[in-house]
């Protein structure tokens, strides 16, 4: 067997069985709009269980990350559970959890919003390498797009149509009046190590001018330079500067592998958005999943074999 046969085989085999985490690891940190102190804790999970939270501090009952338990999109992902209970700014550790490998997971938050650590996804993904990846024995299944599924909201357009690999491949395109920001482009295939390496450092971001209209609607309370990229008019506020040029689009490729893990697993398809935000992601979900005819449920063992060359694969991984 050639190397880059065997780096294929290792690509299938890491994706074969589900994956939980091996022990729990937790963080605290500010949440970005609340201004509140909360803690965060990821704990193990049985096969099947999913990616679910859980308010530590209600005692209430778990909260599927589901598009059906989608209860706000503005400024962030909210879910909550059918007795009240809300969890807030999701996305960015549901896109660790997701562009690590992982299946099933308990997320413990011991308030109302997801701590916002340094606006990116690096502290969740630091999390998950630390407690380990669990191999269990159940089949991983993963929601195959069939045909393409398309929304517009304005100018905001998103859709999601079929591909021949086996995992998520997404291209975002952002487009802001602000110079500083301008047009980007970006692209991403989630093969292992692509989402760390690639995007999980990119940070969440605003502009100076919505400061103060953010705070009077009891928005970006505890926002600061250290979690935020803060933008003015013709430059970057945060003395350290951004962590890569496109620092803006590739954020925006984070919080959509956050916001598409709301379709309930890994997804084998193709992501394509101008200027996509929350809402225009969770609408786009929200139609797939209303279109049966658009997905369907795939068993790793059920795929007949390679659908991409392993040279083609070895590139990327």
């Amino acid at each position: 067997m050639s190397s880059l046969d065997c780096d294929f085989v290792a690509w299938w085999e890491m994706f074969k069985y589900q994956n939980t985490i091996t022990h729990a690891a937790c963080c605290a940190g500010v949440g970005v709009h609340s201004g509140l102190k909360t803690r965060l804790t990821l704990l193990p999970a049985r096969p099947g269980h999913g990616i679910r939270f859980r308010r530590s501090d209600l005692g209430t009952g778990d909260i599927r990350a589901h598009a059906d338990n989608v209860s706000g999109t503005a400024y962030g992902t909210s879910l909550s559970h059918k007795d009240g209970a809300t969890i807030s700014t999701v996305e960015h550790v549901l896109a660790a959890c997701i562009g690590m490998g992982l299946d099933n997971v308990l997320i413990e938050v011991d308030g109302p919003e997801v701590p916002i650590m340094d606006g990116s996804s690096s502290v969740f993904c630091e999390l998950i390498a630390e407690a380990g990846l669990s191999e269990q024995t159940a089949v991983r299944k993963i929601i195959r797009i069939l045909e393409t599924v398309e929304v517009e909201d304005g100018a905001k357009k998103a859709r999601i149509s079929p591909t021949v690999s086996n995992e998520l491949s997404l291209k975002a395109m952002i487009d802001f009046e602000n110079p500083v920001i301008g047009v980007q482009e970006a692209s991403l295939r989630l093969v292992p190590g692509a989402f760390r390496r690639d995007i999980s450092f990119a940070r969440t971001f605003g502009l100076h001018k919505d400061v103060d209209m953010l705070k009077s609607m009891g928005l970006a309370l505890g926002g600061s330079l250290d979690n935020a990229v803060l933008v003015g008019e013709d430059s970057v506020v945060n003395p350290e500067g951004l962590r890569s040029q496109d620092e803006f689009v590739r954020h925006k490729l984070l919080d959509a592998v956050g916001d598409l893990a709301l379709a309930g697993g890994h997804i084998a398809g193709l992501y394509e958005a101008e200027r996509p935000g929350h809402s225009i992601n969770a609408a786009l979900i929200r139609k797939l999943i209303d279109t049966p005819s658009a997905w369907c449920w795939e068993t790793m063992t059920e795929t007949t074999g390679p659908l991409r060359t392993s040279a083609e694969l070895a590139i990327h991984v």
